[in-house]
């Protein structure tokens, strides 16, 4: 019979490549990494609002995308439209400060704390993919400094935890492995997760919002959290992960979040 500690080793193994093929997945087909730079490059979008909003939504890009992309395939029109009374931050947010593991570090040094000394009382983090990842790394870390978050098609990491939750009747009833150093990063947001969707844990708790592709190549994951999340929450359209899919989503999430509304914010004609 194998010891405890050494059928614990090979789970963490086990997990660490499942980890990293997930991973892999992800970032197949992108072009190498662009340079990270400091402080993260931003593209701001203020509210065309009588008043200065107090609330500001940090947008994260998938891995394969610019900020710029947000403007266009429509997210700040949408927001217009429904008069939403919130100034927008489009962040430059790549896969490289996740590789150097500085995106919590970068968000908060170059992004939170300025916009608290603007004068923003209300903070809501939105992303893509990797982009959802970075907005639960940092809700994770500083659970003081957000409102909200918004996770379109959010990379969770492999199918082998997702599988696990599953096979356990949920997140509710999943008992986490003692694993070595507690496991790698994807076991840690799933526990994290679970605390979140948890109306027995006592803590910070934030406003999630899920949407997803029902062809989204980590659906796996997605369905996993769907089910530990109220069902207007939940939102699912046609297609993979993809700008199609993303872009009939967000309208419908931006309907369900308590993100102020102010009908002075009329955009130019």
């Amino acid at each position: 019979m194998q010891r405890p500690v050494v059928v614990a080793e090979a789970l963490r193994r086990a997990r660490a490549v499942a980890v990293y093929m997930a991973a892999a997945a992800l970032l197949a087909g992108c072009s190498l990494w662009r340079p990270t730079v400091v402080p993260l490059r931003t593209i701001a979008q203020p509210a065309p609002c009588a008043a200065r909003p107090d609330t500001l939504l940090v947008l994260l890009p998938g891995s394969h995308s610019l900020p710029e992309d947000f403007l266009r395939e429509g997210f700040v029109q949408a927001l217009r439209e429904r008069r939403i009374a919130a100034d927008v931050l489009l962040v430059d947010a790549h896969v490289g400060y996740y590789d150097q593991r500085s995106i919590v570090t970068r968000l908060q040094a170059d992004i939170v704390q300025p916009a608290r000394a603007q004068g923003y009382r209300h903070i809501w983090l939105a992303g893509i993919s990797i982009g959802a990842l970075g907005s639960m790394l940092y809700a994770q870390a500083q659970p003081d400094d957000v409102d909200g978050l918004l996770l379109i098609a959010p990379f969770l990491g492999s199918r082998l935890s997702a599988k696990e939750i599953e096979a356990a009747g949920g997140l509710a009833a999943w008992q986490a492995p003692d694993l070595p150093g507690g496991g790698d990063f994807d076991l840690t947001l799933w526990r994290w997760l679970q605390a979140q969707t948890s109306p027995a844990v006592v803590g910070r708790k934030f406003p999630l919002f899920l949407g997803y592709g029902d062809d989204d190549r980590f659906v796996y994951n997605d369905k996993v959290l769907s089910e530990a999340l109220p069902p207007a929450r939940v939102f699912t359209a046609e297609g993979g992960h993809d700008w199609p899919a993303w872009k009939a989503l967000w309208p419908r999430m931006l309907d369900a979040t308590p993100l102020p509304r102010d009908g002075s914010c009329v955009p130019a004609p």
